[in-house]
């Protein structure tokens, strides 16, 4: 009888690691969030006691409620908890042209988390073309972009937990958020913690009578607690990879050709007083030579400027840095002290190898440009809780499709994130240029951004399932820098009537919403107090 699968070792802990025990034990160890005396896997996480978690992924997607929902951490502990708040989207700004002396009014748009009103029944970007000179897509088909300018909450308080009004995921605190997810799993769902250094890992040179496969992991070797074995071992050692790259020698396929950035300075700053607003979508401002995020929480903002080495100077980036602060913080913007990033800008060939799958930036890592970071994690943590092997012998099977999904994934977030490089029109520095230039643009995405000059983008012009970034978010993206589509000559008559009632529709309630919705801080001011209806 072949051996089952009942010890997992996850080698790695912060968000990635934690998640990952969460969801795995979750799946297979609880049951209306008991867990069971006898559960069925073995799960234990060994953290260095030296490494310290990079602490700058602090945008999540919507998807984060689920994941959150299903390790069973109620919304409100969490909110509080993680010094977490609202995310609705991306507000993209300058991105389309340099500010300069005359422009008035800086050029922005929103990636929102909601689909255009209609869809997924009915697709109303080519009805809005005609009307593209009167108003944005963003506004004509849906409320996120008026609602995040206000910067208003996507929910009331009597809005059950993990409901919404508008979609949204959090923007958090990343260590607050490893630690919340420690406690839970090692205290409600059975995780064994371990704080050791990993001194080495051992591969088995053939198969034995535990089930191994010569190739695979047999155990890490650790210097207080010694040998830990087990049947599958999870790589979430961060960009060191040091099971899956520097052990199983899993190549890393680096994406600097295509996206430049590989350097970042991050900062933590306060509001000017306890009651400025906190802003309802990530804002990422385009620079000469890169890009700086902002990222409200309730305490303070995280700031970080992204940037590529190959076109500036770190004194030069953080002198743009300086200047975005300086609205804000005054004088005290130069004496600022940001933490240096390095980024690798790419991923390993595949995220499964043997008996061993990397997960967060040990399988790869670039630009945090759509927050894909915290995504591709709660993917892969998913994949492995919802698909384990049963036997070691049927893992190379379900591997190879985790792998075939992970590839197509990579390739989805590379060519998205290009997608906002290439239809900029600044012209302030090489940066941008060698962004349009041919040689580093994906041929996948040259030939779409053709069709596109055609027709609005839809789902079927991608061919893989569980696409990380559905046809929306190109609309929103292409639309939003203003990227050239034919209107389509002929449109019925009852379509254009049916789309005129939903811009209609998303008028009034936009109107709406911002009347009844309270800010960002209000609500978490009231969530202290009353907590959100549980479902």
């Amino acid at each position: 009888m072949q051996k089952a699968i009942t010890k997992i070792v996850i080698v790695g802990g912060g968000s990635a690691g934690w998640i990952t025990a969460g969801l795995i034990a979750a799946e297979h160890n609880a049951d209306n969030g008991q867990v069971s005396p006898s559960p069925k896997l073995d799960i234990t996480l060994i953290e260095s006691p030296d490494v310290a978690p990079i602490g700058v992924g602090e945008g999540t997607w919507p998807s984060m409620r689920s994941t959150l929902q299903k390790i069973g951490i109620d919304e409100t502990t969490f909110l509080l908890h993680c010094d977490a708040s609202f995310k609705q989207g991306s507000r993209f700004i300058h991105w389309q042209n340099q500010l300069n002396s005359q422009s008035h009014q800086p050029h922005s748009y929103v990636h929102p988390f909601s689909l255009p009103i209609g869809e997924p029944q009915f697709a109303i970007a080519p009805f809005w073309l005609a009307h593209q000179d009167q108003v944005s897509f963003a506004d004509a088909v849906c409320q996120q972009n008026k609602v995040s300018q206000l910067a208003l909450a996507p929910k009331l308080i009597t809005t059950p937990e993990f409901s919404f009004i508008n979609n949204y995921g959090y923007h958090l605190n990343a260590a607050k958020f490893s630690q919340l997810l420690q406690q839970h799993c090692t205290e409600k769902l059975g995780v064994k913690h371990i704080v050791d250094h990993v001194m080495d890992i051992k591969i088995a040179n053939q198969a034995d009578q535990s089930g191994l496969q010569a190739g695979d992991i047999s155990h890490v070797l650790t210097k207080q607690n010694g040998e830990i074995s087990a049947d599958l071992f999870i790589d979430c050692t961060g960009v060191k990879s040091l099971l899956l790259g520097e052990t199983l020698g899993v190549p890393f396929i680096c994406q600097k050709k295509v996206l430049f950035n590989d350097s970042a300075l991050a900062v933590q700053v306060p509001y000017s007083d306890d009651n400025s607003p906190i802003a309802s979508c990530t804002h990422s401002t385009a620079q000469t030579n890169g890009w700086i995020w902002d990222i409200g929480l309730p305490t303070r903002r995280g700031v970080g400027h992204v940037y590529s080495s190959s076109h500036t100077s770190d004194e030069q980036a953080l002198s743009q840095l300086i200047d975005y602060l300086t609205p804000a913080l005054g004088k005290k913007a130069a004496d600022i002290n940001p933490r240096k990033l390095n980024i690798s800008p790419g991923h390993h060939q595949v995220c499964w190898k043997n008996n061993c799958v990397a997960i967060g930036m040990a399988a790869g890592f670039i630009e945090p440009l759509e927050a894909s970071a915290l995504a591709l994690v709660e993917w892969t943590a998913k994949a492995v809780a919802t698909q384990l092997p049963p036997t070691r012998d049927t893992m190379n099977m379900i591997a190879e499709r985790v792998n075939e999904q992970f590839q197509h994934h990579w390739q989805q977030i590379i060519e998205f994130l290009k997608l906002h490089y290439v239809t900029s029109h600044r012209t302030d520095s090489d940066y941008w240029h060698d962004h349009r230039q041919a040689s580093s643009i994906p041929d996948a995405l040259q030939q779409q951004l053709a069709l596109w000059r055609h027709q609005v983008p839809s789902q079927q012009d991608f061919i893989y399932r569980e696409m990380l970034f559905p046809a929306a978010s190109y609309q929103f993206v292409l639309y939003g820098m203003q990227y050239d589509t034919q209107i389509p000559a002929q449109l019925k008559p009852s379509m254009k009537h049916k789309a005129q009632q939903l811009f209609t529709e998303n008028s009034q309630r936009t109107q709406q919403l911002t009347q009844i919705l309270p800010t960002n801080r209000a609500l978490l001011n009231k969530l202290k107090l009353n907590g959100f209806a549980k479902i």
